[in-house]
């Protein structure tokens, strides 16, 4: 795995109103940060609408949706939005895809007997759809007849794969860009993961493969206290290196210490009591990303 300095992102948690998007995006670029990263988590807000309106308000910085769950999407619809979305803005758009939560697929009726089959049919047809190809298959979930975009992207968009399990782990590392981890993991989480992606596709693709870790951190007065309600949200016990509260100098150590972890990119989540949340964005923008070397 890379041991290159990780990509600094944020995360726009879908517990936050969406009318705060657009502030939030502009300062994340403005602090110069280099992703922003969108969750469609039932029932909240829509990754694509979101991720169309940051990608319009901003210039540079590219947009990530971690994730589209798989079973509440058909597969052309998906690869429309995300080809669209590519070429709007080129270069920009980092599409995510996953099982998503079974609770929330049974409440919509589209919880998929078994999930695997489901994003393995899926990120085949997706890919090869973005890469411009005509597609026809006749799978267990995914079934489409001489199906090409007439508009495919012009360049090739990552397609970054989340899930848990071991088998989720080794498709992803075997048909995705990269792997998007969960929320609220620790280090042996992280460990194991690089370990199965170094695993299933060998240690030459894995130095380039993506590994996208989301971090909860908080800064300030009450830092720790506000990390740690939230990882009680999470069910995970306070304290354990999941989270992390400090000055810049500490958040910063922590980028570096993941990514010595194999974390090519990592997303920092406020948490859902942040009393100042645009000026949490910048600083990990201005106080954080210069204290981590190029």
């Amino acid at each position: 795995m890379t041991t290159a300095v990780p990509r600094l992102g944020v995360t726009f948690i879908p517990t936050i109103e969406p009318e705060r998007l657009k502030d939030f995006a502009r300062i994340a670029e403005d602090s110069g940060l280099d992703e922003i990263w969108l969750w469609e988590d039932c029932f909240k807000e829509s990754g694509v609408a979101s991720a169309a309106a940051a990608l319009a308000w901003t210039e540079r910085i590219h947009v990530g949706v971690g994730l589209m769950p798989v079973p509440l999407r058909n597969v052309a619809l998906t690869a429309m939005e995300i080809a669209t979305l590519a070429r709007l803005f080129p270069g920009r758009v980092i599409a995510g895809i996953g099982h998503g939560v079974q609770g929330w697929m049974e409440q919509v009726g589209a919880r998929a007997a078994s999930p695997m089959t489901l994003l393995e049919e899926y990120t085949g047809a997706l890919r090869a759809l973005l890469d411009g190809e005509s597609v026809s298959t006749q799978g267990r979930y995914v079934r489409l007849d001489r199906v090409r975009l007439d508009w495919p992207p012009t360049e090739r968009v990552p397609l970054m794969l989340g899930g848990e399990g071991p088998k989720s782990v080794r498709l992803a590392a075997r048909l995705g860009d990269g792997n998007l981890l969960a929320s609220a993991v620790g280090d042996d989480d992280i460990r194991r993961t690089r370990d199965l992606i170094v695993e299933e596709i060998g240690d030459e693709r894995a130095s380039s493969h993506r590994m996208v870790v989301p971090k909860i951190a908080a800064t300030g007065e009450g830092a720790r206290q506000r990390v740690d309600a939230e990882l009680a949200r999470w069910e995970k016990p306070a304290d354990t290196g999941i989270g992390v509260a400090g000055d810049a100098s500490t958040v910063a150590e922590e980028v570096r210490r993941l990514a010595r972890l194999g974390a090519t990119s990592v997303a920092f989540a406020p948490t859902e009591d942040e009393p100042d949340l645009l000026g949490f964005v910048e600083f990990l923008g201005r106080a954080v990303k210069p204290l981590i070397p190029t």
